[in-house]
């Protein structure tokens, strides 16, 4: 496929930010005109994504989170591939922190849906992670025109 636009962004892991990270890739994907339900879609999952390195990545320290969005040519449509990535804790098992409702925190705050959250808005999701390293979370979301609907 091939790369149509890319935008790099990078930010302090503060509550915050979370929103910042939202509008800038929303505004960034505009250009490819999606529909308002894509356009949903994507800012859940970014959100969820952010907002994870925020609370379990960085836990209670301040760190940098890293945006990488990449719009690509598709066979049918163009897609939008977006690469969260934080140097926090990482993940011991990626597989078991992907389960729907499993979660690390034990004040009862989280519910431990980030993951199928960011699953069932994405047409794709990849998670990898190294424990003490960090964790990249890449999403892909097809666009398709507005004609399509």
């Amino acid at each position: 496929m091939k790369p149509i636009n890319e935008m790099k962004l990078s930010f302090l892991s503060r509550s915050s930010n979370e929103a910042f990270a939202r509008a800038a890739t929303a505004s960034f994907l505009a250009q490819l005109d999606p529909t308002v339900d894509e356009l949903a879609d994507i800012k859940t999952a970014v959100s969820e994504a952010v907002t994870n390195c925020i609370v379990h990545a960085y836990k209670n320290t301040i760190g940098t989170i890293y945006i990488t969005m990449t719009l690509y040519e598709g066979k049918n449509a163009p897609e939008a591939r977006i690469k969260i990535r934080d140097k926090g804790c990482g993940i011991e098992d990626v597989k078991k922190a992907m389960e729907p409702m499993y979660t690390t925190c034990t004040t009862g705050e989280r519910s431990g849906l980030g993951f199928a959250v960011m699953e069932s808005f994405m047409d794709k999701l990849k998670v990898t992670s190294t424990p003490s390293k960090g964790t990249t979370v890449t999403m892909v979301k097809v666009i398709r025109s507005k004609g399509d609907e």
